[in-house]
């Protein structure tokens, strides 16, 4: 037998599924959040298998990372550095050898208060913890 809800009950699992991802994203960092609170920083990206992966945002404009915890260097270099910069409310990159030395920006958007979310140029996305000066 077929049930028919009403059209109010059939459309609240789309408004919760279209809301979600706005709630989940939080606040936006502005270009000032950026320089005072990531520049300078030792950033651990989450890593999609499990660990973290540090980045160190220097206050010279030079950003280097490691993944010989990881046991990145099986795939790939696993040191590099290069340099950021930032555009508009965006953190931009460019390492050396990493992502074949394409420059990328990310949105940042505070989840905690040392947890944030990025969304990269190009739609990936992921979490990272703020960790300490360097």
């Amino acid at each position: 037998m077929l049930v028919r809800l009403p059209p109010l009950i059939r459309t609240v699992p789309l408004f919760l599924a279209l809301a979600a991802p706005a709630a989940a994203t939080g606040e936006p960092f502005s270009a000032r959040d950026i320089q005072t609170e990531i520049i300078g920083k030792r950033i651990y990206l989450a890593a999609p298998l499990g660990g973290e992966f540090p980045l160190n945002y220097r206050r010279s404009g030079v950003v280097d990372g490691s993944g010989e915890a990881l046991g990145l260097g099986r795939f790939i270099q696993p040191t590099d550095s290069g340099k950021w910069w930032i555009r508009g409310n965006r953190l931009c990159q460019q390492f050396t050898t990493w992502y074949k030395g394409a420059p990328m920006c990310f949105e940042l958007y505070r989840t905690g208060d040392k947890t944030l979310k990025w969304i990269r140029d190009n739609g990936q996305t992921g979490t990272a913890r703020i960790g300490g000066e360097i």
